[in-house]
């Protein structure tokens, strides 16, 4: 878990997020990615390097990395955003833990997030 001063929200399967927070969680699209790759996991972990080569195909697909042109500085600019970017915003919200010394993420399941995140997968990728 991240060493911050802020403590996460802990959500669990009873209490939800609110709506705003979903939202907001679900607004950026390497956020999204990531998020979808961690929803498929049956246990609900990954590596970063897992989650960032789904984003990175996930782009390719949808032709949105026309700026990197090169796979392997695409995959080094997204690593870097979801360690200091995203990874962070969802774990503080309480969606997932990072750990950063095994490089490994584990998402929490979230009912109310999941419904929306099921909903923006089907009209954005299928």
């Amino acid at each position: 878990m991240r060493e911050t001063e802020q403590e996460p929200a802990n959500f669990t399967t009873s209490a939800s997020p609110p709506l705003d927070l979903v939202f907001d969680l679900l607004s950026n699209r390497r956020r999204r990615y990531a998020l979808y790759f961690l929803y498929e996991q049956s246990d609900g972990v990954a590596t970063v390097t897992d989650v960032t080569d789904h984003v990175v195909a996930l782009e390719g697909q949808r032709d949105e990395c026309e700026s990197a042109p090169d796979v392997e500085q695409r995959k080094q600019e997204v690593r870097t955003e979801l360690r200091h970017v995203h990874l962070p915003k969802l774990e503080d919200s309480g969606i997932l833990e990072h750990d950063q010394r095994s490089e490994t993420v584990r998402y929490w399941t979230q009912p109310t997030l999941e419904e929306w995140l099921e909903h923006a997968y089907h009209k954005e990728l299928a």
